[in-house]
């Protein structure tokens, strides 16, 4: 029988997956054959290195600054002359900045913005151009539930999660002829270090929780099985749509 989750000979290139939902993405690749290849801003690269061992793929990890141009110039092009494809793209890297909305530095928005959006676009571009080449490829954007609830002090968090929601439906729609497939998802609030005091509060969490219909939050491998159906074949009539990953949490 077909393995159409089969991503053997595949390279996937990961942005901020170092830790958290980038980290069991990038496993979860590795776990299917894909070689992997991490963008993170931190020079270590911690123990994933280790873990990347067991899954018998290519590996390599890329510290850059994504929030500035000079460092993300050309940058998937070096990855592709090295690893000899970029099949597949997750744009995940971004932060989470709270503050009230009078209050929010404007050095800060234009921060978030750099990393959140100017990045996601600079290398949606670059690896368009490369997976043309190739003959297709997939790009997944990770936007978030933000996108649709209104988060007081994350607006630039906010703005910028929406923004990629529609950023995804113009790049599919001028990439699809080149059978470049590019989706998103959009995670609810998952058990991740950035959200590390919340899952360490019981009275917080349970707030949280009490409006999701499946009643509890996300743990990094709710993210898996939604982003290998869109980079596998699985997905090969799919383009410019926002999977939701969040409990059920935006149905009301």
């Amino acid at each position: 029988m077909k393995d159409y989750f089969d991503l053997k000979g595949k390279t996937a290139v990961v942005t901020g997956g170092r830790r958290g939902l980038g980290k069991a993405m990038a496993l979860a690749l590795a776990e299917h054959g894909a070689n992997i290849a991490i963008i993170a801003q931190s020079s270590d690269a911690g123990m994933l290195a280790d873990e990347m061992v067991r899954y018998d793929v290519g590996f390599f990890y890329q510290q850059a600054n994504l929030g500035n141009r000079e460092e993300r110039a050309g940058l998937l092009q070096k990855l592709c002359e090295r690893l000899g494809s970029v099949d597949i793209l997750i744009n995940n890297a971004g932060g989470l900045f709270c503050a009230p909305v009078l209050e929010y530095p404007l050095e800060q928005w234009d921060k978030d913005m750099s990393i959140m959006l100017d990045a996601t676009f600079d290398l949606s571009q670059q690896a368009g151009k490369i997976m043309k080449e190739q003959g297709g490829g997939k790009i997944i954007q990770i936007s978030s539930t933000a996108a649709f609830q209104e988060g007081v002090g994350l607006i630039a968090y906010a703005t910028a999660k929406s923004a990629i929601i529609t950023m995804t439906r113009c790049l599919a729609a001028g990439l699809a002829p080149f059978n470049i497939h590019v989706n998103a998802i959009a995670p609810g609030i998952f058990n991740t270090d950035i959200n590390r005091t919340l899952f360490n509060d019981p009275t917080a969490l349970a707030a949280r929780m009490k409006p999701i219909p499946s009643g509890r939050l996300g743990e990094p491998e709710d993210i898996i099985g939604p982003m290998l159906f869109l980079a596998s074949e699985q997905s090969r009539h799919v383009y410019g749509q926002t999977l939701v990953v969040d409990g059920g949490f935006t149905l009301k």
